[in-house]
């Protein structure tokens, strides 16, 4: 799980460490990779994101954050037993 830290009205999300398990992570970063190399050629809220995010940080720290974004989401689920449902 990524670092997180919340104090009053701030939250800090921090980056992926290198402490969990490595084969998650690099299952992550791959997978974000497919998602950043293929989203210049779509319209939806999270590809226009990653496109913003590419030209501001560069590729490399987009597909990182995309995939700190992705192990978030995966471990919300898993917290709560959620299934994922694609926002409308």
């Amino acid at each position: 799980m990524p670092r997180h830290r919340a104090s009053g009205d701030r939250i800090t999300i921090g980056h992926i460490s290198k402490r969990g398990d490595q084969h998650l992570r690099t299952l992550l970063v791959h997978g974000a990779r497919a998602v950043v190399r293929t989203a210049g050629h779509k319209t939806d809220a999270k590809s226009q994101w990653v496109m913003t995010l590419v030209a501001r940080r560069g590729v490399t720290r987009a597909i990182v954050a995309l995939a700190n974004k992705n192990a978030r989401v995966i471990w919300a689920l898993l917290a709560r037993g959620d299934e994922y449902r694609r926002a409308a």
